[in-house]
């Protein structure tokens, strides 16, 4: 069973990702883990450049994570942008007197969703693949999961980052198999903390 899989990374991050111990994630060893008896040909990461405008060591630390990704042979990564900017916002108790709203940085990811549902699609068109498997809760996919489904023919699974309780129903109900990602599995496909390419060696963020 030729297999792609496109991975919402922003998605997966803010799901699965943001305890201790999982940041440093294998892509590869967890598709293999949860999906063991397909033939996993393409992994498609989809994510944006990280400003450093709330923390400035963010994007060094996603260049690395980024640079542990390319060290899996069957994968690529595709960008979107990443925008912060400040707002006005208003408070969830505000005090009885002063200001009801407050100055906060906003940051907001744009078009990894775009570029996932048109490479899938596109995929679907060229025939790449006979199954593909979207990691995301995004319920804005369903449409492309019903099109690539149906109408090309495709075996179309979801693999699900959030909580099982915030599962999006959108997106589950026209898939042809859904399952739950655990800590588990994401605690047991890490990579090692330090790796190798091309340009030498490198570490894992301290931090994570």
């Amino acid at each position: 069973m030729s297999t792609a899989v496109y991975v919402d990374g922003f998605n997966l991050y803010y799901g699965s990702l943001k305890k201790p111990g999982c940041r440093w994630l294998d892509l590869d060893a967890l598709c293999q883990k949860l999906l063991p008896k397909h033939d996993i040909q393409l992994i498609r990461y989809f994510t944006a450049r990280v400003t450093g405008v709330v923390d400035q060591n963010a994007p060094v630390r996603q260049q690395m994570y980024l640079r542990a990704l390319r060290t899996i042979p069957h994968l690529e990564i595709h960008f979107g942008q990443f925008t912060t900017h400040q707002t006005w916002m208003p408070l969830v108790n505000p005090p009885a007197q002063g200001s009801r709203k407050v100055l906060v940085f906003k940051t907001e990811e744009k078009g990894s969703d775009v570029n996932l549902a048109s490479q899938l699609l596109h995929d679907g068109f060229k025939s790449r693949c006979d199954t593909a498997v979207i990691i995301s809760n995004d319920s804005d996919l369903a449409e492309p999961v019903k099109i690539a489904r149906y109408e090309l023919g495709m075996t179309v699974g979801v693999l699900n980052p959030h909580p099982s309780r915030k599962k999006s129903q959108r997106l589950s109900a026209d898939a042809s198999f859904f399952k739950q990602i655990r800590d588990g599995a994401i605690k047991s496909s890490q990579f090692p903390a330090t790796l190798h390419d091309a340009t030498g060696t490198f570490h894992k963020p301290p931090s994570w």
